[in-house]
């Protein structure tokens, strides 16, 4: 067993597991945050997706014990003082969900294209980073609407505070 120690959400947790434990897996079975989902673990599908240190990954390919002394933000980090996210709040607002297992994989990954690409996404850039998250449901076109309305809230939001 090894100690790994992550701040996740703006906390500092510690665990014993052992080297071959997922860094997905540490999320949901030692921390109990179980909004990172499990799809496929081949990282084909998107639905474990955290942001790492900032970046977006699938957590399904990646240990623990890897991650020790990152900084973890999953979709239960995201929203802040009992107010969705701009990205979770467009989802609702644009149905970009049905049944939303695939939702909180789609929404982090959505979350680090708009502060890579600030202002400057369009439909053909959504549809191209999305490529490595999975909808069974949506046919994607009410997620990408959701993704361009959060991003143009967002960068109205940087150009407010400038």
């Amino acid at each position: 067993m090894t100690k790994v120690t992550l701040t996740v959400n703006g906390r500092t947790v510690s665990g014993d597991c052992e080297d071959r434990t997922l860094l997905v897996q540490f999320i949901r079975e030692n921390l109990a945050l179980t909004g990172t989902h499990v799809g496929c673990d081949t990282t084909q599908c998107g639905a474990c997706v955290v942001h790492m240190d900032g970046k977006s990954v699938k957590s399904c390919s990646i240990l623990a014990v890897q991650a020790s002394g990152s900084t973890i933000t999953t979709i239960e980090g995201l929203a802040g003082s009992g107010e969705l996210h701009p990205v979770q709040a467009a989802f609702k607002e644009h149905h970009g969900l049905q049944c939303g297992f695939c939702t909180p994989g789609m929404v982090m990954a959505a979350v680090d294209m708009i502060d890579r690409h600030g202002g400057n996404l369009d439909e053909a850039t959504v549809r191209r980073e999305l490529e490595g998250n999975i909808c069974r449901c949506t046919g994607y076109h009410n997620i990408v609407k959701a993704i361009l309305a959060a991003n143009a809230e967002m960068s109205n939001s940087r150009q407010a505070a400038e």
